[in-house]
Formats: C-alpha cells, structure tokens, sequence
C-alpha cells in the first residue's frame, strides 16, 4: 500500500458505525480489516478526521507503543460517536503512562483476584433473589428486566455502598451519556454535570468517613506516599459506576441471547457446567457487543504502521471488534469455539487502559450462566429470534427485551 499523509483525503471513509442488525457483524468493519487496516475515517462528531486501526498486531502496537497518546486527546474536539465526549479530563482513561500507572495500582487494589472473591458470594445472594422473583412471577418472563438489567447495577452500587433510593436515577444519568443522537447533546452534557455533583459529594464523604465500600477502599488506597486526589476520585467513582454496570448489563443479554438460539452451544454446558469459563471467553471475544470505537489517542511523532505513514499530531482510533476477527490471530475468526486455543481477546481493551473491572464481570457472568442453567435446565426463547428488539439509539448493541420461558 502506498503511503498516506494526512493531506490524502481522497479514500476518507465516512464510517458513522450505526450498523445494529442483531449480532452480525458490520460489514463495514469487516471490510476494512480485509482491505485497508489502517484507513483514513470521518465520524459523526468532532473536527477533522481520524486513523482507523483493525488488525491484532497494530492494536496491540497502538495501544502499548508510547508514541501514541491518550492524554494529548485534551482539549480537543476529536472525531468521536457521541455528541458529547463521554470521557472527563481526570479519568485514568486520558493518561499516559506514567500517571495511569499510579493511578491504574492503587485502583488495582480493589480489583484483585481475592478481593473479586470476596465479593462473589454476595454476587450470588444477588443472582439467587432475581431468579427466585423470575420464577415466582411465572413464565413467561423479559431476561432483560429481571436478570440483565438489575444483577450488575445491584452488584456494583452494593461494592460502592450507593443508596438504593439512589440507583435508578444514577443508572439514567448513565445512559443519558450514551446516546448517539445529535439531539440528546445537551442532556448528555447536563446528566454528566449532575453525576460528577454526586459522586463528588460522595467521595468526599467516604473520605472523611471510610467503611468497607470500595469507594472508601479507593478514597484511603496508597501507593507508597501518593493517594487519589479529590477530582480523581470523583471521576474514578463515576467510571466504576458506568463501566460496571452498562457493559455487562449488555452482555449478560448478548450471551444469554447467543446461548439460546444456539444449541450447539448451549446443549454441551448443559451437560458439562465446568465448560462455562472458556465459553464465556468464547462469547466475550466474538459477540460485537458496541458498534465502533471508543476513546481515541494522538500520534506524538511521526509512526509507519501497517504500510502508511501515521503523522505527529494525527488522531488514531482502534477497533477491538475487529482486532477478536482478525484471521491472522484466530483461527476460523467468525465462528464460535469454545476449545479454540486460549489466545487473549480484546473486549476489555489492551495495554494501558485494559479493564480494570474486567475481572468482576466475568465474575458476575459466571454466577449469573451457572445458576441460571442449573435452575431452569429447559430455559428457552419465547420468541423467533427475528422478534428480537435491538437497541439503535446508543453505542452499545444489546436485546431490549428478552422474553424467555421455561
């Protein structure tokens, strides 16, 4: 492929990444991973244009090369999804390391493999009640509303120790944020304000007052001297609560939908429960569970990446959806295999800004699949699939009702 410059803008792509038929894949991206893997994009918001990079190797290059920046993203208007960037100037989510490695230990304190354990018996009650209200209110019965919804906005708001007076409004906000459509700019703007309003009252109450909660944990986390300052705590509890609710809130229905309308999966966990890790896995690196990209970074000197030359200064979004499809990397990229060898996936992003929180939602999949399956063994869809309703109006791709029987 002949180099590129930033003057070239004859093979700018228009890419609004709106594409939402049930799971399938966009073809639009898969497109691009084939034919141009590191392409010239335009989005729907923000100045300006934007690299788009798809394959494996060079996510995982873009993502851990130091060349690449989240940090000089501030303060500008950057080619983007939604109207209202989603990001805040001190979330670990605009560092670089250094500084999201001091920040990225001390909240990995609270993220530990013991203390997610900790936290699964609790996880459990949780999951038990919502079966127990699905099953006494008879079949047939929405996944979505009583299981999906609930179990991760209950388990994370409980780990935070958040009124419950307090969650529906908080889980508003959050989806507030989300939204695609130009016309929702101002609420996005005005739900982001009032959220950061809460949590800076409330960080600032565990901080004078600590208890077990993991805001607390946070609010007296220390990495030798240093400890989270009060805009960055502020920020950190606002990121827990979106992240820890929303995404496996989609995922919890994205799987249960790919479960139930595939029986060669879902037969062989039946009859072997000890298999749901690796599936779940599975299911985390196929299902293409957002629609595009998220936070971008910024080259700081000039890089030769994938054939062209990315400028100082040029703006480089990645695509973790494609990067799980890449054939180079997967063997049989499109199909669903449990056994395949274990190669990491990147749904839960890749070097410096992987998921801190990745571990307490498979946690949460885990309880939620394994009870779910060993409490309604004959649990199927009380619809065609074709019935399904899909989300359209947001970044996430996920089922707005799942009606189930048993």
């Amino acid at each position: 492929m002949e180099n590129t410059s930033v003057k070239d803008t004859e093979s700018v792509r228009s890419c609004p990444f709106d594409y939402a038929q049930q799971l399938e894949f966009d073809p639009q991206l898969r497109q691009l991973l084939t034919e141009e893997p590191v392409s010239r994009i335009r989005m729907a918001y923000g100045e300006g244009e934007a690299w788009l990079v798809t394959r494996y190797e060079d996510v995982r290059t873009v993502t851990t090369d130091r060349r690449f920046s989240r940090g000089a993203v501030l303060g500008r208007d950057f080619p983007r999804m939604t109207p209202e960037p989603i990001v805040q100037a001190e979330s670990i989510n605009l560092m670089d390391p250094p500084a999201s490695s001091r920040l990225r230990s001390l909240v990995a304190k609270s993220f530990t493999p013991r203390r997610v354990e900790q936290m699964r018996p609790g996880t459990q009650r949780v999951v038990d009640r919502l079966l127990d209200e699905m099953a006494d209110a008879g079949s047939p019965a929405d996944f979505m509303a009583r299981v999906a919804a609930p179990l991760p906005l209950i388990t994370i708001c409980e780990a935070l120790d958040i009124p419950e007076a307090d969650r529906p409004w908080l889980r508003a906000h959050a989806m507030t944020m989300m939204t695609v459509g130009a016309a929702g700019r101002e609420d996005a703007i005005r739900a982001k304000a009032e959220l950061r309003g809460y949590f800076g009252e409330l960080t600032a109450d565990r901080r004078r007052s600590p208890g077990q909660d993991l805001i607390s944990t946070l609010a007296t986390a220390r990495d030798g001297a240093e400890l989270l300052d009060d805009d960055e705590l502020t920020v950190m509890a606002m990121v827990l609560l979106i992240t820890g609710q929303d995404t496996t809130t989609y995922q919890l229905g994205n799987i249960a939908y790919t479960l139930l309308t595939r029986p060669e999966l879902l037969n062989p966990l039946r009859a072997e429960p000890e298999r749901l890790p690796r599936t779940l896995e599975e299911l985390l690196r196929y299902i293409p569970f957002r629609k595009g990209v998220g936070i971008p970074r910024i080259a700081t000197e000039d890089v030769e990446l994938g054939g062209v030359t990315i400028k100082a200064g040029d703006v480089v979004h990645v695509s973790y959806l494609t990067a799980n499809r890449d054939a180079a990397k997967f063997d049989r990229p499109d199909e669903l295999d449990p056994d395949r060898p274990a190669i990491p996936h990147m749904t839960f992003g890749w070097g410096a800004h992987h998921c801190l929180g990745a571990p307490l939602a498979v946690m949460e999949l885990e309880v939620a699949f394994a009870t779910l399956l060993a409490r309604f063994p004959g649990l199927r869809l009380d619809a065609s699939p074709e019935a399904i309703g899909w989300n359209t109006t947001s970044i996430w791709r996920y089922p707005l009702a799942l009606p189930v029987t048993w």
